[in-house]
């Protein structure tokens, strides 16, 4: 009898609690004092994580051509030290062609880059090189700071589009045995040049134009898109290059391989094996 009774009891109570948790949820009584759960801060998302997951999925991302520079006529159209103001309408006239260029981008460029050009680049298939973090000549520094104009540029630019670059530009085409063994330590290949327009010297739109017009078939020609007369020679170089019956390529394409770290490039028909 005893054990009845408290069983009895103890449902009652249970009963009533039961009650009493109904009565506070529909508002009447005191309110709960459960602090609500805060909000989740905002996620910011990292470029270079999901260009990297974005690759995972899908294996043939960003698309690749294959272009056979051997039977063909080619040009890669390459351009130095920017990202900078004059850039976003250099990728204007490539889009609107469909033309693909190679971009060798300083660190301290692309550090500045808040338009995304450097982005663009790579959604719109261009190939980016590594151009050093300051543009310094490489022979002349220390192993330490040449090790990191490379290195923090190619940091900077995998955080900022989720590439890993694969060829570099020494400044000045100034390169010796020492800066080629720290390139190849780093993944990268030194490209050069076999048609210098000269565009940071002379900035006449004509006279860029006539030089990059002259490149033989497997020429890597040498511009800057920091110039504005060195973009508004673009279309010129394109409808010259064009009518001789060129396909414009990327570095890579130029070779239909990437080219091997830490040898010297400059241009198809002659690659030096450094």
């Amino acid at each position: 009898m005893g054990t009845w009774r408290r069983t009895t009891r103890d449902l009652t109570v249970a009963v009533l609690l039961t009650a009493t948790t109904a009565t506070l949820a529909a508002g009447c009584g005191t309110t709960s004092t459960t602090p609500a759960a805060a909000p989740r801060p905002p996620v910011v998302a990292d470029p270079g994580v999901l260009a990297r997951r974005l690759a995972a999925v899908q294996p043939d991302w960003p698309a690749r051509r294959v272009v056979d520079c051997k039977r063909r006529k080619c040009v890669a159209l390459t351009f130095d030290d920017g990202p900078g103001e004059y850039t976003g309408r250099l990728l204007d006239m490539l889009r609107e062609r469909h033309v693909r260029a190679t971009f060798f981008v300083l660190g301290e460029m692309v550090a500045a880059d808040h338009a995304g050009f450097t982005r663009r680049m790579v959604e719109d298939g261009h190939e980016l090189g590594n151009h050093t973090w300051s543009h310094p000549p490489l022979t002349a520094m220390s192993d330490e700071r040449l090790r990191s104009e490379l290195a923090d540029t190619e940091a900077i630019v995998q955080r900022t589009t989720g590439v890993r670059m694969r060829l570099m530009r020494p400044p000045y085409g100034a390169t010796d045995a020492r800066v080629a063994d720290q390139a190849r330590l780093e993944g990268l290949a030194q490209i050069l040049w076999s048609v210098d327009t000269l565009d940071w010297r002379d900035r006449d739109p004509a006279i860029v134009a006539r030089r990059a017009g002259a490149a033989a078939p497997g020429s890597i020609v040498l511009m800057h898109d920091i110039h504005p007369t060195s973009v508004e020679a673009v279309p010129r170089v394109l409808d010259t290059l064009a009518r001789k019956g060129y396909r414009f390529v990327t570095v890579s394409e130029l070779y239909g391989r990437a080219p091997l770290p830490g040898r010297t490039y400059t241009g198809a028909e002659n690659p030096k094996e450094r």
